[in-house]
């Protein structure tokens, strides 16, 4: 049963609202379903749009951020759990504990970073927890045309590849989600 997701996003809000609009219905699906979010912690861009709408849907979003980034990057104060950590590897680690299965959405190079380690923690056997994309206006759609590239040249096995569930709608990838952990 999926009962916390961790969610991966961007701390700025992109260039589109239909970027906002994804992590809010996101977060409204979340809440909907009583699943508990975990994320980074901060009350900006993607990140805070997506802990306000579980906040405001009546979910519990858990946020964690290291001291050096409280200020930087706006903590969230009115989240139901905020976690401050000493590093970024603190933060990924304790993300990781909290949830079971992950989903990025649109963000920049913590974000991609983030779902990689995630994949080769899962590739490696630190982890068995499912993890998947929301492909908001195809914002994914060049990163799995690369990666797609990488299992073509040998590089990225089919069942590697396999483990990554790619989705345009919020609902689908939370049910896909939820199948891989029965």
């Amino acid at each position: 049963m999926l009962s916390s997701l961790c969610v991966f996003c961007g701390s700025a809000s992109g260039d589109s609202p239909g970027f906002v609009e994804a992590a809010q219905t996101f977060g409204r699906e979340l809440a909907r379903r009583e699943i508990r979010l975990v994320y980074g912690g901060a009350s900006v861009g993607l990140m805070g749009a997506l802990a306000d709408s579980v906040l405001a849907a009546g979910g519990t979003a858990i946020g964690v951020i290291p001291h050096a980034l409280v200020k930087r990057e706006l903590a969230h104060r009115a989240l139901t759990e905020l976690h401050e950590v000493t590093t970024m590897h603190e933060r990924k680690a304790v993300m990781a504990e909290l949830a079971d299965a992950f989903v990025a959405l649109p963000g920049g190079l913590g974000t991609l970073e983030e779902l990689f380690e995630i994949w080769t923690w899962g590739m490696l056997g630190i982890h068995d927890k499912p993890y998947g994309l929301l492909d908001v206006n195809g914002f994914f759609e060049p990163l799995i045309a690369f990666i797609d590239h990488a299992r073509d040249h040998g590089f990225i096995r089919d069942e590697q590849r396999a483990r990554l569930i790619v989705e345009t709608d919020a609902s689908r990838l939370l049910d896909a989600l939820s199948r891989r952990l029965a």
